[in-house]
């Protein structure tokens, strides 16, 4: 999929510096694959006000406070023949170490999982590409999703929508992340619990 930025008037543009100064001046990061990617992030002071909000058209996932934009970062999302779910749901779980359990790819890490519609979609860490590529599920970079997972909570509002009121301003300035060059690690690295430690680190394999 292809984003187009939108050229943005002159008063587009201030309130766009106000939005982006208050969420920790948010600037694009290297460009390359996610592992490069670690989104610069503002702590919620009330954590029942947060807000998770996505963009399937965008590829994009904020996290607010009120009107504040507390961490941005590019995702993955659905395919147009296995859609991520629109609407407004809530985080139903989360596990912090969890592995698919059905197959194809049983035992395959979903590190930082946040289910919010049925047991089967959420968003989690996963490779990145730049285009709608998954089975429905919200692929987050390892360490946004590592972040997003302190900030929220079971019973965190989350809408899914095809469009965000921050793609053309923040969401325009992040950075393009395209995991498809990298190979998968090896299973006895995948199914190990040295996957899992190394995430708590913000680190895998040899992508960082």
């Amino acid at each position: 999929m292809h984003l187009s930025i939108r050229l943005l008037s002159s008063a587009a543009l201030s309130a766009a510096a106000v939005v982006l100064s208050s969420c920790g001046n948010i600037t694009p990061a290297r460009p390359g694959t996610s592992f490069s990617y670690d989104p610069p992030t503002k702590k919620p002071t009330n954590i029942s006000a947060v807000k998770v909000h996505i963009s399937t058209g965008a590829g994009r996932l904020y996290v607010t406070e009120g009107s504040e934009v507390l961490l941005a970062t590019p995702v993955s999302v659905g395919t147009s023949a296995a859609p991520t779910p629109k609407g407004n749901f809530k985080v139903l779980s989360k596990t912090r170490h969890r592995r698919r359990v059905s197959s194809p790819g049983a035992g395959y890490p979903m590190t930082y999982w946040q289910s919010f519609y049925g047991p089967a979609y959420g968003f989690h860490w996963g490779f990145i590409k730049p285009y709608p590529s998954t089975h429905g599920c919200v692929r987050v970079p390892l360490n946004a999703a590592r972040k997003i997972f302190g900030m929220t909570r079971v019973g965190t509002p989350i809408n899914v929508s095809s469009s965000q009121p921050w793609d053309a301003t923040i969401g325009a300035k992040l950075p393009r992340l395209d995991d498809s060059s990298l190979a998968n690690p090896p299973s006895s690295y995948m199914n190990s619990p040295k996957v899992f430690a190394d995430q708590d680190q913000g680190k895998m394999w040899n992508f960082n």
